[in-house]
């Protein structure tokens, strides 16, 4: 007998059991919020998202870090669609390879990413100046109405009247945020920021430098009386040139002069910020000509006071004033904050699931300032091998972290009764009829009770490795059954030899002993 067979036969029109991966499970996405599906814990990382706060959670693979990711992400949906004043703006902060990539090849010179790029230092800048390119870019998109993908900031309905109320200086710190952190996909640069400043109401600015207007309309007034005179020597016409010639010339060659210094004073001024903020920001993807181009449309007076990521003594305090003026304009637009979810810490290539290499990753934002700044919620879910080296840390790092400040998760971790709702939950979604009260307990013989069901899970500690006992039990008792035999109720003795090989399994995964 083939599985899809057994599960006909009970109604079940998909297999609940058969996925390895949140991501790509489609009965993970039919299952609401509210179906005993998640864990006990995940209304304590998710907190109130009118005011978002942090969350640390440790959990080993396979134990729901992704399917907390994405079940966050479709509660901050919900929300936001009952709460059009009071939404909060996801960040997906889950894809380090780029911002690896970046560093190490602006920071550190490597034509090729290496190792090396973490242990000469990852900084909490970086990651401050990543987690605000994903922000802000993602703004911006919502304000051009350029965006694509699902997971999409949506402007509200009243988007352009809201920007027109929007006090100016609120619209110029988004412009100074646009200059130094948005990253578009695809365009050009000039088009997009001329488009950016057209939504935000900044006004029409000259093509050009009124001082260096007016060094060149001068230098061409001293040039065409110079050439005058000489022209006029030649001719022998000396004496019918007015007495004031050679002293306007002489006037207008130096206001010119003096015109083209301030000038390039100027020129020289800004394209030395565009080069130290470069310098200081190598998470992004931006040239000094593009930063110069950008900052260059800002008056001088406007950028005067603005905190630029400089290197210095204050460059960490200008990242919080610039995530300040951030929520200031989600603020404007109809948004109480923003949460940032750090998930795939040891996917990245350079760190290739390597304790080490996470530990000096992430370890920059264990910092109680960062990871409580007004308005953000920082959710990091993190692999299980860094709470082994979290435990390992002297006084000092936990007095710089305040983890008890920070809603810890110590250890993701599933009772047997817990998979046993989460399974049941899944069977139901599964079944043609959604309402129907189908059970674990229906698939297995009479004398297989609920505490037996929930005392084989347990030992499975994790979802994933729950799913994959239920599956192999259905599977070895159709590979015992003949199709003609027509029995669907799996005995007890398939189900003890299954667990205990599972069991051994899922041992061996935790030794290092076997691959999954």
């Amino acid at each position: 007998m083939d599985v899809e067979t057994f599960f006909r036969h009970h109604g079940v029109v998909q297999n609940p059991f058969g996925a390895e991966e949140a991501r790509h499970d489609p009965v993970f996405e039919k299952l609401s919020l509210d179906a005993h599906a998640t864990h006990p814990e995940f209304a304590k990382v998710l907190g109130n998202l009118d005011h978002p706060h942090t969350s640390v959670v440790f959990g080993e693979k396979g134990a729901g870090k992704t399917a907390f990711r994405l079940l966050m992400a479709r509660a901050i949906r919900k929300h936001n669609d009952q709460n059009p004043n009071g939404r909060t703006l996801l960040v997906a902060y889950d894809d380090f390879n780029p911002v690896l990539d970046l560093v190490a090849r602006n920071r550190h010179g490597l034509a090729r990413p290496s190792p090396n790029a973490l242990t000469r230092g990852f900084r909490r800048e970086d990651h401050q100046d990543a987690i605000l390119g994903l922000a802000v870019t993602k703004v911006m998109d919502a304000l051009l109405g350029t965006a694509a993908d699902a997971e999409a900031m949506q402007m509200p309905p009243d988007g352009r009247e809201r920007l027109r109320r929007i006090p100016r200086q609120v619209r110029l710190d988004a412009a100074v945020l646009a200059t130094l952190y948005d990253q578009p996909r695809s365009g050009s640069f000039g088009e997009r920021w001329r488009a950016v400043r057209a939504h935000l109401g900044l006004g029409w600015r000259l093509p050009f430098s009124p001082l260096k207007a007016g060094a060149i309309l001068l230098s061409l007034l001293a040039a065409g009386l110079f050439g005058a005179s000489p022209a006029a020597r030649w001719f022998g016409a000396l004496d019918r040139l007015p007495e004031w010639v050679l002293p306007v010339a002489g006037v207008a060659a130096a206001a010119a002069i003096l015109l083209w210094v301030t000038w390039l004073c100027k020129r020289v001024k800004l394209w030395s910020l565009c080069r130290r903020i470069k310098r200081e920001t190598p998470a992004v993807d931006r040239t000094t000509a593009q930063l110069g181009a950008m900052i260059g449309d800002i008056k001088p007076r406007d950028r005067a006071h603005q905190p630029w990521p400089l290197a210095g003594g204050d460059s960490t305090n200008a990242r919080y004033e610039l995530t300040q003026k951030f929520l200031g304009f989600l603020r404007a637009l109809g948004h109480a904050g923003m949460i940032v979810m750090i998930d795939r810490v040891d996917e990245p290539t350079l760190i290739a699931g390597q304790p080490e290499r996470m530990r000096m990753f992430i370890w920059p934002l264990f910092d109680s300032k960062f990871l409580q700044q007004q308005g953000v919620g920082i959710k990091m879910l993190l692999p299980l091998d860094l709470r082994y080296l979290v435990h390992k840390e002297d006084a000092e790092f936990f007095q710089e972290a305040r983890l008890d400040k920070q809603h810890l998760v110590d250890r993701l971790a599933w009772s047997g009764a817990t998979l046993y709702d989460l399974c049941t939950a899944r069977l139901r979604v599964c079944h043609q009829e959604r309402e129907t009260g189908i059970a674990l307990t229906d698939l297995f013989e009479e004398d297989v009770s609920r505490e037996t069901l929930v005392q084989a899970l347990d030992q499975m500690h994790q979802p994933r490795d729950a799913f994959k006992l239920l599956y192999a039990v259905i599977r070895e008792h159709c590979q015992r059954v003949p199709t003609d035999e027509a029995s669907y109720k799996i005995p007890r003795l398939t189900l003890e030899t299954t667990r205990r090989d599972q069991s051994q399994r899922v041992q061996d995964l935790h030794r290092g002993l076997s691959p999954a």
